[in-house]
């Protein structure tokens, strides 16, 4: 997508987008399908299973991180939304830093976006596959492993509409969950019927040592945990080059950010907080099945082992659609085999999907014979190369910005509040966060293989160059001034 470039002109007075380019996908994504994507995308097995964990080292004040956290990703998400309505791209994190940053950023947060969905797929199907034994201890886990991922597969090259459709109903499930969850803890609050009706009390939060309960210290160190539960809210950015109309669905998914993040992370962990005493909650049990168990529920383990697992095919399919994807933008730009260009008579990417397939399939392998303690590695690496294609989201938005602001470029239709000030703050969070990710004995492991990472995409891009030297010069029609 390297030539498709803004050239609209425009009086001083009426702003307008750039031009999306015609990138061959279809445009198969409706409005009720982006909206579940998204809402989808700030629901997974971060908040399912991980909040557990974090409750045990913070208490309530957990509730605080997400809040903080969230105010974060939604200047994260109206930066990104800027940038897309500017001009929608499938592939936009690594389109948008090749224009503003150059074509290293582009190629290196390209394929750092693809190694966070490829290990992020390794760790999701072997939970999945976890989840399921839960009901059937006999089949092997990496039978189960197997079937998901062919099937997510084959969902993935039939079309882009089976794509969302199945990603709706799964999204459709943890936000049902979620919404019956917080109803069922206001009603025990309020009745004080179930076995949890006696204890349960608003008082909870701060009767048990306090609300920061292990110091504010522990609290913040709790924060990259937080991070990795919100990976995967970027996803709309990567449907804008097959959305039916992203002049609309776009800013409407993103402006609902507030309220998803307020209801399903801060408000489900209030209620459960208030429900069941911080104490009651240990690493590697989910808060909800803890929760559904105080309370008394029926088969309550069981309701929320169906949708943690459907949490994890989720986000496993959400893996397979942006590698794909991610890998044709950059064989566009000549940073990538040509073959993963090539879309299939379905118009989806159909070899870059099945390369990334291959790849998250000997991750299942290596889950199979490696201890558990590699899932808190694969999620760390995770976190770290979300941290990157945040941080180049915010950058390239600060850009935009003063090129705006230069009357370089149009503006957007769909403008952040507080232009470039809060992606500054939200740049200055994340390189926080990478600290205390530094500071974690047992997660800055994950450091140590993004150094290695990038010094082999180093290696890798001067091949490029010196293969084809035109791949390092950035065109400067982007540039020129308009209006």
């Amino acid at each position: 997508m390297t030539s498709a470039r803004v050239d609209k002109q425009y009086d001083g007075n009426e702003a307008v987008g750039g031009d999306a380019p015609e990138e061959g996908y279809e445009r198969g994504l409706g409005s009720r399908q982006v909206q579940m994507i998204a809402i989808g995308g700030a629901i997974g097995v971060g908040l399912f299973l991980g909040a557990g964990a974090n409750i045990a080292k913070a208490g309530p004040s957990l509730i605080l991180m997400y809040a903080l956290a969230g105010v974060i990703i939604f200047f994260i998400m109206r930066a990104l939304g800027e940038l897309l309505l500017y001009r929608p791209v499938s592939g936009s994190f690594a389109e948008y830093s090749r224009e503003f940053l150059g074509p290293f950023f582009g190629y290196f947060t390209g394929w750092t976006y693809w190694l966070m969905w490829v290990v992020t797929g390794m760790a999701e199907l072997t939970a999945a596959a976890i989840y399921v034994n839960y009901w059937f201890p006999s089949i092997p886990q990496w039978v189960t492993a197997l079937v998901f991922l062919v099937i997510l597969f084959g969902v993935n090259l039939i079309s882009v509409k089976l794509f969302g459709e199945l990603e709706f109903w799964f999204s459709m499930v943890k936000v049902t969950a979620l919404i019956g969850m917080i109803v069922i803890g206001l009603g025990v609050l309020t009745f004080g019927f179930s076995s949890a009706g006696d204890t349960a009390a608003v008082s909870n939060l701060w009767a048990f040592d306090g609300f920061f309960p292990k110091g504010i210290g522990s609290s913040l160190m709790t924060l990259q945990g937080v991070m990795f539960a919100y990976l995967a809210v970027e996803l709309v950015g990567v449907t804008a080059g097959e959305s039916e109309d992203p002049e609309k669905t776009l800013p409407k998914a993103i402006n609902t950010l507030p309220w998803r993040i307020a209801l399903f992370y801060v408000g489900a962990l209030t209620v459960i907080l208030c429900v069941v005493k911080w104490t009651e909650f240990a690493p590697g049990v989910s808060p909800f099945v803890e929760a559904f168990a105080q309370i008394g529920i029926p088969a309550g383990a069981a309701i929320v082992n169906f949708v943690v697992l459907t949490a994890a095919l989720s986000s496993c399919n959400s893996g397979m659609y942006s590698t794909g994807r991610m890998l044709r933008n950059l064989a566009e730009s000549g940073e990538a085999p040509k073959a993963f260009k090539k879309l299939s008579s379905t118009k989806t990417p159909a070899f870059g999907i099945l390369v990334s397939v291959l790849f998250m399939g000997i991750g299942v392998i290596l889950n199979y014979v490696v201890p558990e303690k590699a899932f808190g590695y694969v999620t760390s690496i995770a976190t770290a190369a979300g941290i990157w294609t945040w941080l180049m989201i915010l950058i390239s938005h600060v850009l935009y910005r003063r090129a705006v602001d230069a009357g370089r470029l149009p503006a957007s239709s769909f403008p952040a509040p507080g232009g470039a000030k809060c992606s500054y703050i939200a740049i200055a969070f994340l390189l926080f966060v990478t600290g205390i990710i530094a500071y974690d004995a047992d997660a800055r492991v994950c450091l140590y293989v993004m150094a290695g990472w990038a010094a082999a995409l180093g290696i890798g891009w001067r091949v490029l160059k010196s293969r084809n030297p035109q791949i390092a010069e950035r065109g400067t029609s982007q540039f020129q001034k308009v209006g």
